[in-house]
């Protein structure tokens, strides 16, 4: 392969001083988008990116072969208040999911769509939440990459407009009072009242009351104190008590506030819950008594439920704030990290029931509970070994439990379970137009520590031994678990005969909190040799080659393979990139960095400086280093990481790499950093899937990925218990 002429970058001479660590950024001046500079290099890159996917033979055979796994349809539980179910649905063809309701009589109406607002497709339902009485329902909408999200109400009945806009309301919370006149939520405070150029949170819980004006909204909780602080809102079913979460940045713990709703425009605020005291996630929501349900890790890294009491009765009455007096309800599996619960007390069930959904071994399992002590009554039957997301129940009471489901080759599809009659029943579903046969297990191989690491293998069915070309994916990051869900990019990449696999890295949270904290701040570096290990296991054992193996990653995954490549580039034919961090001595300064500090650490702290350097993929590029392959995409304004990242790791590895393999920069206006238009979504995808196809020899067309004819049945193999074979 001939080696490419790059667009020449200036290499600046900047190195700073960090508590006596020089630290050298010689793209620095790439930061300033707006400098002219920076746009006529970033358009050179366009243009060579352009060409070079001229020349990808199959692209056309990819894109065709993402559309034709791609899902469409109901994806997402219902939403069940009074006597209406609010849902969303993707039709085929559209830009965006559009928001329906369904009424008592079995009517299906279209609410929201968002194709009428904005033809473009760049403006997309973000969030809605319907009063506890379904009459009226508070609506948020994006425009891709905007900082600005209004709240707008309308009425079920009509769709009518009937208040708002309320500005300011990025990443809120929501949380109505009974008979749908006022609601809280979180919104940020404005410009004009903040120092010039500070961009953190600076988020206000306050109370709006439906026909008056935004700026009379009371402020009920938050202060300058808290400046990057994100809130979550619940009320009790009686509308008496409110709790609020408040949680810095993504942090792996959070303080709890609870208030008694006498006076909604002045409640007075308990902290029941110190996060940092006691260095857990606590969760709450209010029983019919009045007591708190508790979902936590607090001594339990794989979560418990517990209840919290509140002894006496009237506006004095306070919970119990000592976690040694909250009473167990469901113990801690050590095996099987806990998702989610949800409570039915209907008052026609025989009794209050909790519905209880963890993971074991990456697969979901549905456990009933007796609400009052806890005891198991029974498994829930599912429709395979896949995963189970989403559990909703009507408010304020409610005797049905509607929860999604979707494997490697299932798109998601949604179930209800009826509390009276004991019955799971499927009653909708996403479609595909084509999902192939797929041979899904679970393996475990060990990193240099010794640690067993999981790994998902997602082979074609009936496919002879290895080696395949691989793709490998990782995220790694803010105790997010990896599971089997059906990921288009999943389906095409095995429909055309290759190997998919997920390494389940230390900073994820598949075994738990522990599983976490041992990939998280100091400890990053672990989550970028596990997959390492993963790679190397995958050549090892014949799964695959060196040159027919690609990792995958998108946001803190994009920085877990650029770090992992960049330290062991022998290992990998190509790398994609999505949305990556790739500096991590000022990622701080760029989108949502400052608030993800309790994850990566802070460059200003001279002991957690060296944790960040010890890693960062742009500071441990190496001239003359034979690199793989590189993709980096990004939106072009990514408000979420910062689009700096891709532009400055593009530049280092073009001037350092000694090999002929490309390195190219993929930049997309009008888009986000997630949830952009779907064509936009597919044809990402499909650039991605044919930039790894072209490094590892991955054919679509010769593998047959393209035949239109619809195929066998699907098929999932999963051994419930995985295959364990011995690491590399």
């Amino acid at each position: 392969m001939a080696r490419l002429f790059y667009p020449a970058a200036f290499r600046g001479d900047i190195v700073e001083d960090l508590f006596g660590i020089p630290v050298s950024d010689p793209y620095r001046w790439l930061e300033n988008g707006d400098d002219p500079r920076v746009r006529e290099w970033a358009e050179a890159q366009d243009r060579l990116f352009r060409t070079c996917r001229a020349g990808w033979r199959e692209r056309r055979s990819w894109a065709d072969l993402v559309d034709q796994v791609s899902s469409y349809g109901v994806s997402e539980p219902p939403l069940a208040r009074g006597p209406f179910l609010f849902l969303t649905e993707w039709p085929r063809g559209d830009e965006q999911r559009r928001l329906l309701v369904v009424d008592a009589e079995g009517n299906r109406r279209v609410l929201v769509d968002p194709a009428r607002i904005d033809p473009s497709g760049h403006t997309g339902l973000h969030a809605w939440w319907p009063s506890r009485e379904g009459e009226r329902v508070a609506v948020q909408m994006e425009v891709a990459e905007q900082p600005g999200s209004d709240i707008v109400v309308l009425d079920t009945r009509t769709g009518e407009t009937v208040d708002g806009p309320l500005p300011r309301a990025r990443n809120t919370s929501l949380a109505w009072l009974p008979g749908g006149d006022a609601f809280y939520y979180v919104s940020r405070v404005p410009d004009e009242d903040l120092a010039p150029g500070d961009t953190r949170l600076h988020r206000r819980v306050r109370l709006h009351r439906i026909g008056a004006p935004d700026r009379r909204d009371t402020v009920v909780f938050g202060g300058e104190d808290a400046p990057d602080h994100y809130y979550g809102l619940t009320i009790s079913a009686d509308g008496r008590f409110m709790a609020i979460t408040a949680t810095a940045g993504p942090a792996p713990r959070n303080d709890v506030y609870v208030a008694d709703l006498a006076d909604p425009e002045a409640p007075r605020f308990v902290r029941f819950a110190d996060g940092d005291a006691l260095g857990a996630r606590v969760l709450p929501r209010f029983l019919p008594d009045g007591d708190l349900l508790l979902v936590t890790d607090h001594q339990a890294p794989c979560g418990r439920v517990c209840v919290a009491r509140r002894p006496g009765t009237g506006p004095a009455a306070r919970h119990d704030t000592d976690p040694a007096a909250w009473r167990d309800l469901v113990a801690e599996d050590p095996e099987a990290p806990l998702d989610e619960c949800v409570v039915l007390d209907d008052p026609a069930l025989a009794r209050p029931l909790l519905l209880v959904a963890r993971a074991r071994h990456g697969t979901s399992t549905l456990t009933l509970h007796d609400l009052g002590t806890g005891r198991p009554l029974t498994d829930l039957p599912l429709p395979g070994a896949g995963v189970v997301s989403s559990l909703r129940t009507a408010l304020p009471h409610g005797r049905q439990a509607w929860f999604g489901y979707c494997d490697a080759t299932t798109p998601p599809a949604v179930y209800r379970y009826d509390g009276v009659t004991g019955t799971v029943e499927h009653e909708a579903g996403a479609t595909a137009g084509r999902t192939p046969e797929i041979r899904s297990r679970v393996v475990r191989y060990r990193a240099g520590d010794g640690t067993e690491i999981p790994l998902f293998l997602f082979t074609p069915a009936g496919s002879p031994e290895g080696p395949h070309p691989t793709l490998l994916y990782g995220y790694g990051s803010f105790g997010m678990p990896m599971r089997p869900w059906f990921f288009p990019a999943a389906a095409a990449w095995v429909a055309a005969g290759g190997v998919y696999a997920v390494a389940c890295v230390r900073g994820g949270g598949e075994e738990g909190q522990r599983w976490h904290d041992a990939g998280r701040g100091p400890h990053k570096h672990r989550a970028i040799g596990d997959f390492n290990d993963a790679a190397a296991w995958l050549t090892g054992t014949g799964v695959t080659t060196r040159d027919r193996l690609a990792s995958y990653g998108q946001s803190a995954g994009g920085l877990l393979v650029v770090a992992a490549a960049v330290l062991r580039p022998d290992l990998y034919a190509a790398v994609v990139a999505e949305g990556p961090l790739c500096d991590m001595a000022r990622y701080e300064r760029f989108g949502l960095g400052r608030t993800w500090t309790e994850e990566f650490g802070t460059a200003s702290d001279p002991g957690q400086l060296p944790w960040l350097l010890e890693y960062s993929p742009y500071h441990h590029v190496t001239p003359g280093t034979s690199y793989p392959a590189f993709l980096l995409t990004g939106a072009v304004t990514d408000l979420q990481t910062g689009e700096a990242h891709v532009t400055k790791m593009c530049a280092a590895l073009q001037h350092a790499t000694g090999g002929d393999r490309p390195i190219l920069m993929r930049r997309d206006p009008g888009t986000a950093h997630a949830a952009s238009p779907a064509s936009k979504e597919r044809a990402l995808t499909a650039d991605i899937l044919a930039f790894a196809a072209e490094h590892t020899g991955l054919s679509p067309d010769r593998h047959g990925g393209t035949n239109r004819s619809g195929g066998r049945r699907p098929v999932l193999v999963n051994p419930p218990e995985g295959t364990y074979v011995s690491g590399a």
